[in-house]
């Protein structure tokens, strides 16, 4: 179980999965964070608006620790892929080769979860 919750106050959505920096933390993991903006949609298409995925990974090994994203319609699902990866015991590097499927209504060309996954990929790289 890696905890996976998500919410909702009026149009914004709110999900979790895995461990935040505190718990980390806690844990005494040594590990990066990063934070991408992105959309819920292609840009151009009607209805797309802004979403914030924050990642983090275990600085040596990269493996994926948690994810939080904060959106409206259409961020809140998105931390299932994050969810099966944890569950998978998942690296950021392995991540970024997910297969996700991409339509403009429900995506931009890159998913903002694999974008983070790419951003988190290269902070493990230059820790090493």
């Amino acid at each position: 179980m890696v905890g996976t919750a998500v919410s909702k106050v009026c149009d914004l959505e709110i999900a979790r999965t895995g461990l935040r920096e505190k718990d980390a933390l806690r844990a005494g993991l040594r590990f990066v964070t990063v934070t991408v903006e992105s959309t819920s949609r292609a840009g151009y298409y009607p209805g797309a608006s802004p979403m914030t995925v924050k990642m983090l990974a275990e600085r040596r090994t990269g493996r994926l620790l948690g994810v939080q994203i904060v959106g409206r319609e259409g961020a809140g699902k998105r931390v299932d892929i994050a969810a099966v990866a944890l569950t998978a015991g998942m690296t950021v590097e392995r991540m970024t080769a997910l297969d996700l499927g991409y339509a403009p209504p429900f995506s931009p060309v890159w998913d903002p979860v694999l974008v983070a996954a790419r951003k988190a990929a290269r902070a493990v790289e230059r820790q090493a």
